[in-house]
């Protein structure tokens, strides 16, 4: 199974590390099989799961609940947690508590976002032996106070806070962090200074993986999909077109036929 070492080795040794949401048994089982590095029980659970509009108005059970399963199916891949928005934010005095919950769930790691607090919070976790993902620039959780979920880092303040923000994660002890919705040209800077893996999303090529939300890659959430979210598959159209055709077969009688039923 994939350490925190490994990870933190490709940056040097490559290749470039894969990363991908999963929030269910069947999901985690594709993905560990794909070979994929890193499976994220991530908190966009709250949307394209549970429908919910906001990854802050989903909370710790809801997450053990989808992290247990996930860690059922896996078998290679490193799993690593989101905490969600009530398991540090609102009280940063619990996070290793929370944090510990996860570990205790099987998964290897947790990921943090930036946030006012967050280098207490990540020096208890790195102190508690819990190992750290840190996420810096668009962070979804807190994107109301950075005027929305639009892209970070434009300016050379914010691009500078950034990487302020990145570099601290590296020296608090964090294995990687993920870089969010920023210029490719500060995630390229950021890349080469850092001696941790980042992990892009919506950053451009030059970070050492990249990560996406499953359920975009495969087109099962038409509600939003970001600019920088590529859709390998369009499998929400052949869903419901089976559905239909379930539908029509039960409603003609068509289905069950006698290859799908029972004799005595």
């Amino acid at each position: 199974m994939k350490t925190t070492q490994d990870i933190t080795a490709q940056k040097v040794k490559g290749p470039r590390i894969t990363v991908l949401t999963a929030y269910d048994y069947p999901m985690a089982s594709f993905l560990d099989e794909a070979g994929i590095d890193i499976i994220l029980v991530g908190d966009s659970l709250a949307n394209v799961v549970l429908g919910l509009k906001s990854t802050t108005e989903v909370g710790m059970k809801e997450m053990l609940h989808h992290a247990r399963a996930v860690v059922r199916a896996v078998k290679n891949a490193l799993v690593v947690g989101d905490m969600p928005f009530e398991a540090y934010q609102v009280n940063p005095g619990a996070a290793v508590d929370n944090a510990r919950q996860f570990i205790e769930a099987g998964a290897q790691a947790v990921k943090i976002e930036w946030f006012e607090d967050c280098p207490k919070v990540v020096s208890s976790l790195v102190r508690a032996g819990i190992p750290v993902m840190g996420h810096v620039g668009l962070t979804p959780q807190t994107a109301e106070s950075l005027g929305g979920m639009k892209v970070q880092g434009r300016d050379a303040a914010s691009a500078k806070a950034i990487m302020e923000a990145a570099k601290i994660f590296e020296e608090l002890g964090a294995f990687s962090v993920v870089l969010e919705c920023i210029p490719l040209e500060v995630a390229r800077e950021i890349t080469a200074q850092l001696k941790i893996p980042t992990i892009g999303i919506g950053a451009g090529p030059h970070c050492d993986g990249q990560v996406l939300v499953i359920h975009d890659l495969l087109g099962l959430f038409s509600r939003y999909q970001p600019k920088f979210s590529k859709k390998y598959a369009d499998l929400g159209p052949q869903i419901l077109e089976a559905v239909k055709q379930y539908k029509d077969d039960v409603i003609s009688g068509r289905f069950p036929d006698d290859a799908h039923s029972f004799h005595q």
